[in-house]
């Protein structure tokens, strides 16, 4: 049975069931309300995506300032070089390619100082030979009459072309001339192909490069002057901080892996940025490469020479990436299924924990000797401890198979004896494994322990002991020159006497 019932909005469908229970019927929206619930669906879902697009950009802003006062350089050398077109006296000196000057600043600043003065001279040196060879090429073709011109134009951008097209895939052209090259190619066919119907080549020509070098000075000036970004400062910093993060790593797997019966409390334990920073390592191949290779174009800045030895920031870079292998091995080792009994583990915790702590000591030292550029005293020490605590663990892997507990036999022709022996060999197999990463680890950071003094011996790193030599040299001169004058005066009192 249905009854009717008025509600305040309307009337209001209700069906009284068998059981004495009611249900009412609403009526469907109609289109105009379902079409105005999905658009301010629609509306509220884009406020959000915005939203939450700005708080990663300010989150970007706030973490790394240096990205927003790069905007800022670059908005300001567009506008400077905008002036080439609004005010007329300088319009009047460049002609129409005033916009060349706009489009070589947009495509060449660079965050950093070096990618920015390479493309830079990438830029100026292929526009600048490629409008020479364009020019005279047009020469050769227009001194041939008007039936060879259009094929020796044609033949020659083909050629030219080719060449520099194929120079792009050698890895010494393509490692520092790249954008030259493809700067070339572009510049030389416009002019080529354009000198064909313009008269005044030569006219357009220097007022590209003109127009470019303006461009190209300006985004120098701006990056070298106005809080400078420099590649290979990047990457000193990078590569002592890889190795600090190298060193918690390891002291962090090992204490993990050791952490048997909850004996580490919960903020004894690592997090987990913390003891997973070799990934860092493993990823930054790229970063170093790039950063390798702009920064051998910077100029002398801070405590960087013109002939810093880059390249070897690259050899300490791969004997890190070396060692962060053999870290996520120990890594994996935490998360395997089989694990040694609780015994064999307290056995070899403490000189495991002892290589740990020697060995990242080793890796802090070398990233202090990295960060100061100064030679270490204490590196030599440090590596011996090293090698004495792997010595040690070799002692302990050594003796390990005697805590092996006999198998229990009744019958010694029966198959028992080598199923129980097995099983005793497979409960130490992991800690085994783990101790031999431990001393692989050792190895190969005595390996760039070695990479670094190579570091020191061609950037000419200062010993401490020089360094307080240096400062103590002021105060022994002032003694010297006192105990002269002392010498003097009483020269001169023995003449008067």
């Amino acid at each position: 049975m249905a009854h009717q019932e008025k509600a305040t909005r309307g009337v209001e469908w209700r069906i009284t069931l068998g059981d004495g229970s009611s249900k009412s019927l609403v009526p469907d929206a109609g289109p105009i309300s379902r079409i105005w619930i999905g658009l301010k669906g629609l509306i509220a879902g884009l406020v959000l995506k915005v939203w939450k697009f700005l708080m990663r950009a300010w989150d970007i802003g706030v973490d790394d300032p240096r990205k927003v006062i790069h905007c800022l350089k670059v908005g300001m050398a567009l506008t400077v070089v905008s002036l080439f077109y609004f005010m007329r006296p300088l319009y009047k000196g460049v002609g129409g390619n005033a916009m060349w000057a706009i489009m070589t600043v947009v495509v060449v600043f660079e965050n950093t100082v070096g990618a920015t003065i390479c493309k830079s001279l990438n830029r100026v040196f292929g526009t600048t030979l490629a409008g020479f060879l364009a020019f005279g090429v047009h020469w050769v073709a227009s001194q041939s009459g008007q039936e060879f011109e259009p094929l020796i134009t044609g033949a020659s951008v083909f050629l030219l072309a080719s060449t520099a097209t194929f120079s792009r895939f050698i890895p010494s052209v393509k490692a520092r001339f790249d954008y030259g090259a493809m700067i070339f190619i572009l510049t030389f066919s416009l002019v080529t192909v354009s000198g064909y119907r313009v008269d005044k080549l030569f006219d357009m020509a220097h007022q590209r490069i003109s127009t470019i070098i303006i461009g190209t000075s300006l985004c120098t000036l701006v990056t070298m002057f106005i809080c400078p970004i420099w590649a290979g400062e990047e990457l000193h910093i990078l590569i002592s901080r890889n190795m600090d993060k190298l060193a918690n790593s390891l002291d962090g797997c090992v204490d993990e892996h050791f952490n048997f019966n909850g004996e580490l409390k919960d903020s004894d334990k690592q997090p987990d940025k913390k003891l997973l920073g070799y990934k860092c390592v493993l990823s930054s191949k790229a970063t170093e490469e790039s950063m390798a290779k702009f920064a051998r174009w910077e100029p002398a800045h801070g405590r960087f020479n013109f002939k810093h030895p880059w390249q070897q920031y690259l050899k300490i870079g791969a004997s890190m990436r070396s060692c962060a292998y053999c870290v996520e091995a120990l890594n994996r080792c935490i998360d395997s299924e089989n694990q040694a009994p609780e015994f064999t583990k307290k056995h070899l915790s403490n000189i495991c924990l002892k290589v740990s702590s020697n060995s990242s000591s080793v890796i802090k030292e070398v990233a202090k000797t990295i960060k100061t550029m100064k030679r270490s005293p204490s590196i030599d020490f440090l590596v011996e401890e090293m090698r004495s605590a792997v010595q040690d663990l070799q002692n302990e892997l050594n003796f390990l198979p005697k805590l092996l507990s006999p198998p229990e036999v009744l019958h010694p022709e029966s198959k028992e004896t080598e199923t129980t022996s097995t099983t005793h060999l497979l409960e130490v197999i992991p800690v085994v494994t783990f101790a031999s990463l431990m001393i692989e680890i050792s190895s190969r950071i005595q390996a760039i322990a070695e990479t670094v003094e190579e570091l020191a011996e061609l950037a000419e790193f200062k010993g401490e002991a020089q360094e307080k030599a240096k400062q103590n040299q002021p105060d022994t001169n002032r003694i010297v020159a006192s105990r002269l004058n002392d010498d003097q005066q009483t020269m001169k009192a023995l003449e008067r006497v």
